[in-house]
């Protein structure tokens, strides 16, 4: 029987948070039943297995980033489009870590978590109809747009430039500015 009170999304939830404190790799189902004060057992009416849960997690994470860059690039276009998205991207990193980490967890395409990741895509593909790129150009922008942003955050979060006095920020924008710059002269 379900302990009172402990519901699935009140685990995930929890999961999440755990994540952005010890880092998505160390979250298991007992540090999750320790943080509820249970034994592991009782989380399996909510969650099916660790890989479940981890999925689950993805699939909040995915959904959060998402909704964050659909309401930064609302009523934007062209180069105004891409900073807010950019900026809500690496803000989402900055500041929930581990949910970062799971976001880019390997979905089975079937699951709910990969209609998540579908949207976060969607939204890329919003963002480049200001730049008028025709198909496969524009999935070709898409991957270049995840990789950078990716790259970026993956790499400042584990304080890889921090080694050189050039602000990170001073970098960041100008990393967008020639992102927009190439976006507007695709070859």
């Amino acid at each position: 029987m379900a302990r009172a009170g402990l519901t699935t999304d009140r685990l995930i939830r929890a999961a999440a948070e755990l994540a952005d404190e010890i880092g998505f790799e160390n979250v298991t189902v007992s540090a999750l039943a320790r943080g509820f004060g249970v034994k592991d057992a009782s989380l399996y009416s909510h969650i099916r297995n660790l890989r479940d849960l981890r999925n689950r997690v993805a699939e909040l994470a995915l959904t959060e980033l998402a909704d964050r860059v659909a309401d930064a690039i609302a009523g934007r276009a062209g180069q105004d489009a891409l900073v807010a998205f950019g900026n809500a991207y690496r803000d989402y990193a900055k500041r929930h870590p581990g949910r970062y980490v799971a976001s880019r967890l390997g979905l089975d395409p079937t699951t709910t978590a990969a209609d998540a990741a579908r949207r976060h895509s969607d939204l890329t593909r919003s963002l480049l109809r200001g730049y008028a790129l025709p198909d496969p150009a524009q999935t070709d922008a898409i991957r270049l747009l995840h990789s950078t942003f990716h790259g970026y955050v993956s790499l400042e979060a584990v304080g890889l430039f921090d080694h050189h006095p050039r602000a990170v920020e001073v970098s960041w924008n100008n990393a967008l500015k020639a992102l927009d710059v190439l976006l507007k002269n695709w070859p």
